[in-house]
């Protein structure tokens, strides 16, 4: 009984040993397996167990891209409340015209240039969207585990807008529309996709180890610096400067829509951080969402600090840029910061953009919205902040990286711009500005809302026919169209 017990014993503890090791090498063999698995049909593969996560996976990015739609919206109204009343229709009818171009030309072109497949490194204009008929390569996790190739085209399509969104706010009040919109359909058509295929595509500096996330510098950086461009060709508003060089303000005629647009963003850049992390990933997706809440509020209080500091008041419009570049800021590390130094790289980017804001001010770039600011210096901070605060990147190649978008961006955008400019014509006629791009180039006011002065309107705003019977610029060229707004 002894002996068969003993033996019985160490059969049984050799078969709990081997038990074990199966145990601890199944997943590695049905990981392995999962890997190798092929299926002949998409329907073969949605009847498998792979379709299970990959269809939450591909539902995640789906809703992430609605998001990161609904913050054109939010690029809308900022851009409005920032501006004056008169302008308001004009900034609207931009703002749609950007998202839904923005679609078609990254269809006809942008998605294939940015996505090339094996290419130079450098550049490759790809075709239209499309596949053929390879439904198991491009629908399947075969394609990506995270998402279907559709799925891939319309979250990138959001991004893609975004850089020509923020080329509006900063030449808003002052550009011939159509001018401007021959200019962003080329900007979102070629030239921010060869940009993006650089990093994202599998370009040269994905190669070298350059790292930004979900776009510091691919997309707010790329925007940014392009608006520079433009700003410097287009000159400042009338009435911005006076004859020595002092600013002089033009108020926005809408802080309610402004704050409104910013908190907008705010969601919205959920998705489009979160959705970077290109799957629903449970624990890489949160930490994303914590960071990104977390450093847009440290930029808000950075901002307010600062801003009160030297303007002596707090200032809602500061507040308000301190968020969205507490968000510029984490884009480019949300993954890989950690959450203390990504407060600090958040409220930093609220620092510099006050900093940044006012500099401009002083140097006479008219920026109505902070864009260059919020987008262009914050998206280079947010991108060297990766190789500070992480020691897996490298700072040299993350200051090579956004320099390399900065520029790429700054001279590609003065060149298109300048050749707009010369066949086209870039600036509104002096009687437009004054009488308002609502009425000048729609013959539509954004506000029908009667006034005690007669005629309708906002509050009295020029663009109001009330305003408009008004002393001419011609008359009074020193007039401040901040005081007719």
């Amino acid at each position: 009984m002894g002996m068969f017990h003993s033996r019985f014993s160490k059969l049984g503890m050799g078969c709990l040993a081997l038990a074990l090791s199966g145990l601890m090498v199944a997943p590695a063999f049905a990981e392995e397996a999962a890997e190798a698995a092929t299926y002949a049909s998409y329907e073969e593969f949605m009847a498998s167990v792979d379709a299970v996560m990959f269809t939450i996976n591909n539902l995640w990015i789906l809703m992430a891209a609605i998001l990161v739609a609904g913050m054109h919206l939010g690029f809308a109204m900022l851009e409005s409340g920032l501006c004056q009343a008169k302008n308001t229709t004009n900034i609207l009818f931009k703002n749609t015209f950007i998202i839904f171009m923005g679609i078609i030309t990254y269809a006809l072109v942008g998605f294939n240039t940015m996505y090339p497949g094996d290419f130079n490194g450098f550049v490759s204009i790809g075709g239209m969207i499309g596949f053929g008929d390879d439904a198991v390569g491009n629908l399947t996790a075969a394609y990506d585990e995270g998402f279907t190739y559709w799925s891939d085209f319309i979250f990138q399509a959001m991004f893609a807008a975004t850089a020509a969104t923020i080329v509006s706010g900063a030449v808003a009040e002052r550009i011939k529309l159509p001018s401007f919109m021959v200019f962003v359909a080329l900007l979102v058509a070629f030239f921010y996709p060869i940009a993006g295929s650089w990093q994202w595509g599998g370009g040269w500096l994905e190669g070298m180890g350059f790292h930004d996330f979900a776009g510091s510098s691919i997309v707010h950086g790329f925007g940014g610096f392009a608006a520079l461009a433009c700003v410097m060709i287009l000159g400042a508003r009338r009435g911005k400067f006076g004859p020595n060089g002092k600013s002089n303000a033009i108020p926005g005629h809408s802080m309610p829509l402004a704050t409104l647009g910013v908190f907008i963003l705010f969601i919205g850049w959920f998705g489009f951080n979160g959705g970077s992390v290109l799957s629903a990933d449970p624990a890489e997706v949160s930490y994303v969402f914590v960071n990104t809440a977390l450093a847009a509020s440290f930029g808000c209080m950075g901002a307010i600090l600062v801003s009160w500091s030297i303007l002596k008041k707090p200032d809602l419009s500061m507040a308000l840029n301190g968020v969205l570049a507490g968000l510029v800021a984490i884009t480019a590390g949300a993954d890989v910061i950690a959450l203390p130094l990504g407060m600090l790289s958040g409220f930093l980017g609220g620092v510099i953009v006050v900093f940044g804001i006012l500099g401009l001010d002083r140097c006479g770039i008219d920026d109505p919205v902070g864009a260059i600011s919020v987008h262009g210096i914050v998206g280079i901070w947010g991108t060297l902040a990766v190789g500070i605060f992480s020691a897996a990147h490298s700072v040299l190649l993350q200051l090579i990286g956004t320099l390399s978008y900065a520029i790429f961006a700054f001279f590609s955008a003065y060149i298109l711009f300048t050749i707009v400019k010369l066949t086209m014509g870039v600036r509104v006629s002096e009687e437009h500005e004054y009488e308002g791009l609502d009425i000048a180039e729609h013959a539509q006011e954004a506000y029908n809302i009667p006034t005690f002065g007669g005629g309708t309107g906002f509050g009295g705003f020029s663009g109001t026919p009330a305003a408009r019977t008004m002393e001419s610029p011609s008359a009074s060229p020193s007039l401040n169209p901040a005081t007719e707004s």
